[in-house]
This record gives C-alpha cells, structure tokens and sequence, in this order.
C-alpha cells in the first residue's frame, strides 16, 4: 500500500481509474473481430504467417496507442494524422501486395475505431460499425471474389514454371517472355504472373495460364 501511495505521490498517475473496465471492454470486441477478419478471412485464403502475425500484433498495439492517446485528448485530427501514418506503413524488406495492404487498413481502422469511441457513439452503433465491415469483407472474400476466380479457372488452366533467363522477367520485355514461354511450352498463354524471383539461384517462379486443355501441371524449363 506504501508503495501504491509512493507512486501516486511521485509520478503523480492513479494505480486505477473507471477506464480501465472500457479498456477491458473495447480490448475485447477489437480483438475478436480482429481475430475474425485475419484468422477467419485472410489467413485460411492466403496461407501468408509472417502477414497474420503483423495484422494481429499492429491492431493491438495501434488499439493501446490511440486508447491511450485519446486520454490526452489530442483531437480529432492527431487521431486522423495517427491513423494516416499507420495506413502507409511499408515493410523495408518487400513491398506489401495490394491485397495485405487492405487488410492492414481492415485491421487498423477496427483498432482505431474502437479505441477513440467516447460517450456520443452508442455500443449498437459501435457494433454495426465493426459487422459491417467484416460482413462486407466476408462478402467479397468468400463469395464475390471466389465466384470470379471460379468463372476464370473454367476459362483457363495454370501451370507453375520455374524460369532461368531472369533477364525476360523485366516488365519491358513481357512481349519476349510470352513468346518464349509459348514457344518452349506449345500453350496458347493468355497471361504471366510472378510468384517469385530468386537472385541467388538466378531461377523465377512463375505461373502461366492458357485456355482449358489439359491438368495443370509443373514444369522446370
């Protein structure tokens, strides 16, 4: 109790205040739907570890930041900056996909619309606000989106290569590729997608897609 009263004297911060039940409270709806959006809806399609692992841990810690900042009572507007610079965060070790960069945009604007929530924004509104967005991501990823990728593989079929002349890989020089990806496989390709370039064993793995003849299959050319 010395000690309790020590710190309250010297640092002048309160060991508990009525907050702390709506930390508790708002930490648990923004992790469960968090959980949902990257446990429920991007990991089971992408199959990607390393990005699961950063959706969770930066929505938790963005929720704590601005939970505490909205403490200071900054505004409005240091949330938007906040929020702002956490919607452009770029790993220095790969660009992030179009794809994962929306999903970290799901994950940070749950964590932030649930921390600066304050008394003129009612739980039923809260709760719609968070459904909806899930409800709209569930839509896309598990129906609309998959009854495109559907149509698409009825119209053609993929084949994984892995590719050696990295020097064809170079967007300008797609028109040489396709040629010579036609020519070695006899396929009418209709597109090419890289999935990854290795420098040091100067190979490419790629993904060529022609129209529906035959099982994919893969190849090393």
């Amino acid at each position: 109790m010395t000690l309790l009263v020590f710190l309250n004297d010297f640092l002048g911060i309160e060991w508990y205040d009525n907050d702390f039940e709506k930390l508790i409270f708002k930490f648990f709806i923004t992790f469960l739907f968090i959980f949902i959006t990257v446990r429920g809806l991007y990991y089971p399609n992408a199959r990607k570890k390393e990005y699961a692992f950063s959706f969770f841990m930066l929505g938790i810690v963005i929720f704590f930041i601005s939970f505490t900042l909205k403490k200071f009572e900054l505004g409005t507007g240091m949330a938007l900056g906040l929020f702002a610079i956490f919607g452009i965060i770029r790993y220095r070790t790969e660009t992030m996909p179009v794809k994962e960069m929306t999903y970290l945009f799901i994950v940070i604007g749950i964590s932030v619309i649930n921390a600066l929530t304050n008394k003129k924004v009612s739980y039923a509104e809260l709760l719609f606000t968070n459904l909806t967005i899930i409800g709209v991501t569930l839509f896309m990823e598990k129906f609309w989106f998959n009854s495109i990728v559907e149509k698409n593989e009825k119209k053609e079929l993929k084949q994984s290569l892995v590719y050696n002349n990295l020097e064809l890989i170079k967007p300008e020089n797609y028109e040489q590729l396709l040629r010579d990806l036609t020519q070695k496989t006899g396929q009418e390709i209709t597109r090419i997608k890289i999935e990854q370039i290795d420098f040091g064993e100067n190979k490419a793995h790629i993904n060529v897609y022609f129209p529906k003849k035959e099982t994919e299959t893969n190849k090393e050319l």
